[in-house]
């Protein structure tokens, strides 16, 4: 049987939308954002003469917020532009064609809708697209559109200058443990460090009050780079409360997931976040989620662990890990 897409169902949809997409009450947007506020995550001029204080505010905001934005980060604006352009084509292409890029049974890779399983059997308002960028042995173009044809190329691009980006971010992650400038990223898997890109695809939605297009979460990668359109819909928590974190034009949105919290025993924290739809637009993101080889195992760095400091969190290998969050066991 199809599955059928949110893409399809909003198309059908005027003024309700399905049950299964109604959140709780304690979950519904218009109940729990705090309106009229955005958050001021912090701003980082990744591309500052200061280069001590660029690394400084990204452990800082790492420490304190759990993500950042930054701007000036020598990826061009037009391609990023590139990158939304071919995204966006291929959401709008006929359902049939989509289909061809469908993911595989227990596949993590390919064109898809329900991602995990959802409290109270609920589901959120959003399509995607996964597929890994990076490192080459990683990559199957079994899962790259074809349509647009410049889509490879645009990816391939975009994924180039991205790399110089996670450096730079990953040289100040590990300076800011006392570690030497490479020793966070071989924690997390070195050259095999996995880059996998989500798009995201949020229909407009007649009941936006009531919807989400994301549940709350933290992301299971190390870190997250995230490129957003002009439609809001990132929203992170802070102090309990749900607020709207401000867009910022060409800015990349960095999320510290979990793989970095352990990682640092504690001292970078993972941050809850969440999506809300829009009523008249439909909203993308382009995630790119860091991530550790399957096989490979994180823990609290040996550095950072003593007697007085003793581990938080368990090692163990990442795919036992996504097993198990997503499996609700607790670890």
């Amino acid at each position: 049987m199809e599955t059928q897409r949110v893409q399809g169902i909003a198309s059908l949809s005027k003024d309700t939308i399905p049950e299964a997409f109604i959140r709780s009450e304690n979950e519904q947007p218009a109940t729990t954002t705090v309106h009229g506020v955005k958050l001021e995550v912090p701003v980082i001029n990744l591309n500052d003469p200061d280069q001590e204080k660029v690394k400084r505010l990204i452990v800082e905001a790492s420490k304190e917020w759990g993500m950042f934005q930054i701007i000036d980060h020598g990826i061009p604006s037009e391609i990023i532009s590139k990158l939304q352009s071919v995204g966006k084509e291929f959401f709008e292409l006929p359902q049939q064609e989509k289909e061809v890029y469908a993911k595989k049974p227990g596949g993590k890779e390919g064109y898809g809708t329900f991602l995990q399983k959802e409290m109270e059997g609920k589901k959120g308002w959003v399509d995607h697209l996964f597929h890994n960028i990076w490192p080459p042995s990683a990559i199957n173009y079994q899962f790259w559109p074809k349509t647009p044809p410049c889509y490879r190329e645009t990816n391939e691009e975009y994924t180039k200058y991205l790399y110089g980006v996670v450096d730079k971010l990953l040289k100040s992650l590990s300076l800011g443990l006392g570690l030497k400038e490479d020793e966070v990223k071989e924690a997390i898997g070195g050259d095999e460090l996995v880059y996998l890109l989500k798009i995201n695809y949020y229909p407009p939605c007649p009941r936006p009050d009531l919807a989400l297009g994301v549940v709350a979460h933290t992301d299971m990668s190390a870190i997250t780079i995230l490129v957003p359109n002009d439609v809001q819909g990132l929203q992170a928590c802070r102090d309990g409360q749900w607020y709207d974190v401000s867009y910022i034009s060409d800015a990349l949105v960095i999320h510290i997931g979990d793989q970095m919290e352990i990682l640092s025993n504690g001292k970078y924290k993972s941050v809850l976040h969440r999506t809300t739809v829009n009523k008249e637009k439909a909203r993308m993101s382009w995630p790119v989620f860091l991530e550790p080889p399957s096989d490979f195992a994180v823990g609290p760095h040996p550095k950072l662990v003593s007697e007085e400091n003793p581990p938080k969190y368990k090692t163990k290998k990442y795919s036992d890990y996504c097993y198990c969050k997503l499996n609700k066991i607790p670890q």
